[in-house]
């Protein structure tokens, strides 16, 4: 079985992933050099101007944790936060500048999910099905940090914002590529549990409807009632790379698993092409998302 490591190359034909070490999985890249030199420019400036993280984000339209965030180098700053930073803090061109010479770093990604999301990029189709929460591309802020608030063993809270903003930077993809289709098939007791509370749930069930309403976003749920359904092993991802390949993901407790074998992806695409055919017709899935939010 040709199983790909998801900290390296394929392994090879006939052995299965590499073993990570133990406590590599809880070890985070540290942000690039890049991220952490514009950060200390931004913060610096900030101090300068005499101003504190929730001034400079009022002005700049974004939260005091995203500000925070930047700063210290666990979130690539987009374009609108160089622009109005800039002019916040003085005009001097030297956020414009060092902007340009940024690289992305992985903070926050767990460490057998990084080959996975490096693909996700480059990937021309993506295809997804969650039957624990709902998928981390159309998690809202308040959720994806409800859950990382319950996490267990319990994360600092430099951890925990690591993490929330990394997912948020993935979410991005959503909007930069528009000609890839996303799909997504999400249980629908997921979207009945009301992680993080009433507001938090309703925010997450307006964030699913916004996120899935462009034309190559499609979202169909599995209902309660449903009869059949061809993926009772879990969750499940499928991506094909613009050279025509197709490769699938699976993931567990404290684990991942990239698989590129061919016989193994056919089967898990068989699978997830047969729980479309089960699933709630994309429609339909909108209106019972409506009724949820009615019922919120």
């Amino acid at each position: 079985m040709d199983v790909v490591g998801v900290e390296g190359e394929a392994a090879g034909g006939a052995g299965g992933a590499r073993a990570v070490p133990a406590g590599e999985w809880e070890r985070e890249p540290h942000p690039s050099d890049s991220l952490r030199t514009f950060g200390a420019v931004v913060q610096a400036l900030r101090e300068h101007a005499g101003l504190s993280r929730v001034d400079l984000g009022a002005r700049v339209q974004y939260s005091k944790h995203t500000v925070e965030s930047v700063e210290l180098g666990r979130r690539m700053p987009d374009e609108a936060f160089v622009e109005r930073a800039e002019e916040a803090l003085g005009n001097t061109g030297a956020l414009r500048k060092s902007a340009r010479h940024l690289t992305r770093g992985e903070a926050g990604l767990a460490a057998w999910f990084r080959r996975w999301a490096r693909l996700e990029r480059e990937a021309v189709s993506l295809c997804t099905y969650e039957c624990r929460l709902v998928p981390g591309l159309l998690q809202s802020e308040a959720y994806a940090r409800a859950l990382f608030e319950n996490r267990i063993p319990l994360l600092t809270d430099e951890q925990l914002e690591a993490q929330v903003e990394a997912r948020m930077e993935r979410q991005r993809m959503l909007h930069e590529r528009p000609t890839v289709p996303f799909h997504f098939i999400v249980e629908e007791a997921v979207l009945r549990r009301r992680l993080g509370g009433a507001e938090v749930w309703r925010e997450q069930l307006n964030q699913v409807l916004e996120h899935t309403s462009p034309r190559h976003v499609t979202l169909q749920i599995m209902p309660l009632e449903a009869e059949y359904h061809s993926c009772m092993d879990g969750p499940l991802r499928l991506l094909e790379t613009p050279e025509g390949r197709r490769l699938a993901y699976s993931e567990g407790q404290e684990s991942g698993r990239l698989i590129g074998d061919s016989k193994e992806v056919r089967v898990l695409q068989q699978r997830y092409d047969t729980l479309r055919s089960q699933a709630l017709h994309p429609k339909d899935s909108r209106a019972l998302l409506e009724r949820l939010r009615g019922e919120a």
